[in-house]
């Protein structure tokens, strides 16, 4: 699995963390402001970012880490919109790159992306949609 460098913050200063404690505790609501807009954070994003809030005003000290999004070929495909078979013929071409897990085949989404990116841009910048061959149309 890829994985980010972790990156590790200090504990706040005591009052520092007493007043996030207090902010925290009082409800769920987590809107993120980035140069002045308004972001709204899915649930899962929400909790993860009120688990940091909640372990900081406790006053310990925090390591971040994060890891790329890896798909099961069967994701994969969906994700390109292509079959399963398809894909595993073009893994073992080498045109996505696969990681394996004992035998199974892993595949970083970011891989899927560019994947999609570079048919969008050989097709003339039209449709992302990619015709399988071995799909009936």
């Amino acid at each position: 699995m890829a994985h980010s460098s972790p990156r590790n913050f200090g504990p706040l200063a005591p009052a520092e963390a007493q007043e996030l404690a207090r902010v925290v505790g009082a409800g769920q609501d987590v809107t993120i402001f980035v140069d002045g807009t308004v972001h709204r954070l899915r649930p899962d994003a929400v909790d993860a970012v009120l688990d940091l809030l909640r372990r900081l005003s406790a006053g310990d000290a925090v390591t971040l880490s994060s890891m790329e999004e890896v798909l099961t070929t069967s994701q994969a495909a969906e994700l390109a919109g292509i079959s399963h078979t398809y894909l595993r013929n073009m893994t073992d071409r080498g045109e996505i790159p696969v990681q394996y897990r004992g035998s199974h085949r892993r595949i970083l989404r970011r891989n899927i992306l560019a994947w999609l990116e570079a048919q969008k841009l050989a097709s003339g910048g039209g449709s992302t949609e990619t015709v399988d061959p071995g799909s009936p149309e």
